[in-house]
């Protein structure tokens, strides 16, 4: 029998809420929390809907923040010691590697299911939707693809068990914003063909050049933004960490309020930026929304524009942190005295995947240059 009743979360316990059970497993192909003991399924309420965060963006003043999405406090210790509410005992969780943990004397499971000072607990939850065996068969379609051009080893070592389902954390934010952009577009009122030298001709044009300026209120919903600065799209050169951008986006309006259950089985990695540290980020991303939906307000400017100048005023503002499901696939590759590392994402929601294969440098080269002389030859090239 499947509900919707939440969790009762009692000292670091997440016990069922019809028998009290803490022995709790999360279906990815039901997607709802069983208890092991009655087996009894629900899933938790609407992260949005619990939150209050289900209500007008376009009235929002300020910055508003959730509990788990407040300022990581960075003199605390990632070591937590939760009291076990069955036996009494005294358990510790390393919440840099893991949010929940079995009593070792009554086997009760307890959970990190509060915010603690070193802001490790996300306040909503996006659990699974494809098996392990659906995101292995959705790396092995994009790794086949490419598979003439991988190098051998990749091909050769790709192992079913080496994709690990990952929680990686997010700060979804709600805003409203003024845009504000300037520039020069430019009307073509002329074409015409001149003569350079003796055997070239040009082509060139007239145009009368104008001030452009754009203001208006932007609203958006569920702006997504990583929260883990490894993750956050810096560039690396020893692996293509950022891949993980390229299978978004999640549909955030699906995440339940937090619960370690749904966490069973997977890694999780810990949120280590602030609301402060992305701020940034999320001018930068109004900024490029802003600039798209613009255009269909350019369309007399068959020259285009080029802007100059612009402001992003962010007039409210709510955050909530967010743990979103990754299927990753690693490798490494040989790079003469080092190692690259290479990542195959697939988003464990909508089986976006996307991901980069280690190139076989010598078939690469070979197939450039038969290409080339079937080119020069005016012919055609065939592989099988």
């Amino acid at each position: 029998m499947t509900s919707s009743s939440s969790t009762q979360q009692v000292g670091g316990h997440d016990k069922c809420p019809t028998c009290g059970s803490t022995d709790i497993a999360y279906s990815s192909t039901k997607g709802v929390l069983i208890c092991r003991y009655c087996r009894a399924q629900w899933t938790e309420a609407n992260a949005e809907q619990s939150l209050g965060y289900d209500t007008d963006i376009a009235s929002l003043q300020g910055v508003q923040v959730t509990r788990g999405a407040d300022r990581i406090d960075e003199a605390s210790s990632d070591v937590v010691t939760l009291k076990c509410q069955g036996c009494g005992a005294e358990v510790v969780i390393n919440s840099a590697t893991n949010l929940q943990a079995r009593c070792h004397w009554c086997r009760s499971v307890l959970s990190l299911n509060e915010r603690v000072a070193n802001g490790s607990v996300p306040d909503a939850v996006l659990p699974f939707a494809l098996t392990h065996e659906q995101a292995v068969d959705k790396i092995q379609a994009f790794a086949k693809k490419r598979v003439f051009f991988a190098h051998k080893g990749f091909r050769r070592e790709f192992e079913p068990a080496n994709v690990v389902g990952v929680f990686m954390p997010y700060l979804v934010a709600d805003v409203r914003a003024a845009v504000k952009m300037r520039g020069e577009g430019e009307i073509e009122i002329r074409r015409y063909t001149v003569s350079v030298g003796k055997d070239r001709q040009e082509t060139r044009y007239d145009a009368d050049v104008y001030q452009v300026e754009r203001q208006f209120d932007l609203i958006v919903d569920d702006l997504t933004v990583e929260s883990s600065a490894r993750r956050a799209g810096a560039h690396t050169s020893a692996e293509t960490t950022n891949i993980v951008n390229a299978v978004l986006p999640f549909d955030t309006k699906k995440a339940v309020r937090y619960n370690a259950n749904y966490l069973g089985g997977f890694t999780s990695e810990k949120r280590d930026l602030n609301v402060d540290d992305v701020s940034g980020t999320v001018s930068r991303m109004l900024f490029g929304l802003g600039t798209t939906l613009m255009r269909r307000t350019l369309g007399q400017y068959g020259r285009g524009v080029k802007w100059t100048g612009g402001q992003v005023g962010v007039q409210g503002v709510r955050y909530l942190s967010m743990y979103a499901p990754i299927w990753l696939y690693s490798y490494y590759e040989k790079r003469g005295s080092g190692e690259f590392l290479h990542y195959i994402a697939v988003n464990g929601r909508t089986g976006q995947t996307m991901g980069s294969v280690p190139i076989n440098k010598l078939r690469l080269t070979l197939c450039s240059a038969l290409t080339t002389i079937g080119i020069l030859a005016g012919g055609w090239v065939f592989f099988l």
